[in-house]
């Protein structure tokens, strides 16, 4: 039986990667290479940093200092307006009687940020946020994953973590629980396959909350 659920937070419960996607295929527009919002899916699961260093050396972008600064700017500016629930998420925690936990690689006061943003807040108080500067490394290790179990005496059989990336799915398995692959947010294009979820050891893989209900209740 599950009694707890740790979620990714970028792509599963905030629309944040198309955001991130978006202020990288505009700035890397604007700097006259041609890289679009579709691109950014090969760096899911990524921390922003990791992908600024990626296309610096691909690109041979010189500046990376003012790369990163300008890259992080619209990605701020964006988040802060534009952050939206993925869809269905925002009744799925409020209806859950579960407890519910976030382990995620990007910081932790940008979490904090983002569910008060889209009004997630008052259902993930801030010991329940795991982040990536909470621990020695991200995923896909399984640190996050391992010290949210731990800090809060969880058993593994009894928890499900839900991941949008091949990235977090590693980092689940590492830590040795059940993972489902969640494909509802705006990154997951119709023609991207879900097929990278499983090969990474994702138990199932669904689009959408009402049928991550179901699996929940399968397990």
């Amino acid at each position: 039986m599950i009694n707890n659920i740790i979620f990714d937070f970028d792509g599963v419960l905030v629309d944040s990667e198309m955001l991130v996607a978006k202020s990288f295929s505009r700035h890397m527009n604007n700097l006259g290479y041609d890289f679009q919002e579709q691109n950014f899916a090969q760096f899911a699961g990524l921390k922003t940093f990791e992908v600024i260093s990626i296309l610096s050396k691909k690109f041979s972008i010189r500046d990376k200092k003012k790369f990163n600064e300008d890259i992080m700017n619209i990605v701020t500016n964006i988040y802060l307006k534009e952050l939206e629930p993925v869809k269905g998420a925002y009744q799925f925690v409020k209806n859950s009687n579960l407890n519910l936990f976030i382990g995620s690689n990007s910081v932790k006061k940008r979490i904090l940020q983002g569910l008060k943003k889209v009004k997630l807040d008052k259902y993930f108080k801030s010991d329940k946020v795991y982040s990536f500067d909470m621990v020695d490394k991200p995923k896909p290790f399984p640190d996050i994953y391992l010290k949210t179990i731990y800090d809060n005496n969880l058993k593994k059989n009894e928890t499900l973590i839900i991941e949008d990336s091949s990235v977090g799915v590693k980092a689940g398995v590492a830590a040795d629980v059940k993972v489902i692959g969640l494909t509802a947010g705006g990154h997951w294009y119709k023609e991207r396959n879900n097929i990278e979820l499983f090969n990474a050891g994702a138990v199932e893989v669904t689009d959408n909350f009402d049928k991550l209900s179901y699996f929940i209740e399968k397990f």
